[in-house]
């Protein structure tokens, strides 16, 4: 399954990349600055969030605090055509498939990526390491 990568050229962003390559995961990447999200990407997005808008708003851009934003009074097809036309409004990165969605890098969290054979794997191996350390401080 490939994952869709939607960013800013940013550090975030480019470790997300390097993660997925070392683990061997395929991606698309989409730079949001150029080729900006259309309203129903963004609507596709929204559904597989938990927390909605504010989970992909960066309320401490530079852009949110200019545009001084009430996003809670704001409509949604208004808020989003406000991120389409200011992509910058968008956390970075946002990276999906079709059945995960994870916004900004995280090291623990980006593993859900991962095959759960490999996670498990991953966890047994991490398991078994901590238990020979323990073994060894005995």
């Amino acid at each position: 399954m490939t994952v869709t990568i939607y960013g800013a050229a940013c550090s975030s962003t480019r470790k997300a990349k390097q993660w997925f390559t070392k683990n061997g995961i395929e991606y698309t990447e989409r730079n949001v600055i150029r080729e900006p999200l259309t309203v129903n990407e963004l609507q596709s997005i929204l559904r597989m969030t938990v927390e909605g808008t504010d989970e992909i708003i960066s309320t401490r851009s530079k852009i949110y605090k200019d545009l001084d934003l009430d996003i809670e009074a704001l409509p949604l097809q208004e808020l989003l055509e406000i991120i389409q036309e200011y992509p910058r409004l968008l956390r970075s990165p946002i990276m999906v498939d079709k059945k995960r969605l994870q916004v900004g890098y995280h090291e623990e969290d980006i593993r859900q990526f991962l095959p759960r054979k490999t996670r498990e794997h991953q966890w047994l191996q991490w398991r078994k390491n901590h238990l020979r350390v323990a073994e060894a401080n005995r």
